[in-house]
């Protein structure tokens, strides 16, 4: 039977992102980043780097969005949202929408109705969507927590592109190292990745019955931040801001990294970075990567 909690039909969100993605090309209503890849390896990952010729209008948007919402010219994009990029409502507390510069093709954004810091703590509320999102259709579901975690503005939206993230790579670059993880408990590490970090296994279920188990994701997210030196939840009834870090979520696994600033010599990272997947916006930018490492990269702009 149909939850009146979901909104969106089981079964049906993937044609609906399809279609409203063909919808919004025709209205000029999205605009797509085009761009050619090279794999770099550092550190037993190959690193799957996309580099853009389009980059400066996107860098502009994101520097507007980022003032204070106490200026008289901030804009949120998502109060209210743009109507070509509706896909779908996922619950009472999310929609659905298209990402308006995208890289990858039916990258979707879960956008809180109201207004909620993009810093906050994830909630059931978040989680849930999350969850419905992943069911129907294989993803890596992100969050960027806060502008040092590449966040590109305030208003608390998570983000998912489908998989696999190019036809010539069929796993994330990443995945090979999340393999050899160890684990005390629910909690694990990664030998191989030199910086904090927390990952845990999904269970199957989460995914079959998700509002069944958000609870239980939920409460895993949080021991993750607790991990890692975070604080979260709730106390005294307000949300506490743990801090910069990015979320990570596919229907194997978790992966949670704190960090200390957003960019490596001015190339912007985001969850997507600890996937295995860089966006950088010229030659220059790929040979600086090329000569320092992905890896090192990351390290840098995460937590040792």
């Amino acid at each position: 039977m149909f939850d009146l909690n979901r909104r969106f039909e089981p079964g049906t969100l993937q044609a609906k992102v399809q279609a409203r993605t063909s919808h919004a090309m025709k209205r000029g209503a999205i605009h797509t980043i085009r761009t050619r890849f090279e794999l770099v390896e550092q550190g037993g990952v190959n690193f799957l780097i996309r580099i853009v010729s389009n980059l400066a209008r996107k860098v502009q948007t994101d520097t507007d969005q980022r003032r204070p919402s106490k200026a008289p010219d901030m804009k949120d994009p998502f109060l209210p949202y743009d109507q070509d990029l509706f896909v779908a409502d996922i619950s009472d507390t999310h929609v659905c929408l298209l990402n308006k510069f995208n890289v990858l093709d039916h990258h979707i954004l879960m956008v809180t109705r109201s207004f909620q810091e993009q810093e906050s703590t994830l909630t059931l509320s978040d989680i849930e969507a999350v969850l419905l999102c992943l069911a129907e259709f294989d993803g890596l579901a992100f969050y960027n927590a806060g502008e040092a975690a590449g966040a590109s503005q305030r208003h608390k939206h998570l983000q998912m592109v489908p998989l696999p993230l190019t036809a010539e790579v069929s796993q994330l670059p990443i995945e090979p190292l999340l393999n050899t993880a160890r684990f005390e408990g629910a909690m694990g590490w990664v030998p191989g990745l030199p910086f904090s970090h927390v990952v845990v296994r999904m269970d199957p279920e989460w995914i079959v019955s998700p509002l069944r188990w958000a609870q239980e994701l939920l409460e895993q997210y949080l021991h993750m931040l607790r991990t890692v030196g975070l604080s979260g939840g709730e106390t005294g009834g307000k949300v506490m801001i743990p801090g910069p870090y990015n979320f990570l979520v596919t229907r194997q696994w978790m992966l949670l990294v704190p960090r200390s600033t957003e960019c490596f010599e001015g190339i912007s990272v985001n969850a997507l970075g600890f996937a295995g997947g860089f966006l950088v916006k010229d030659q220059s930018q790929l040979d600086l990567l090329k000569r320092c490492g992905p890896m090192t990269a990351l390290q840098r702009v995460a937590m040792c």
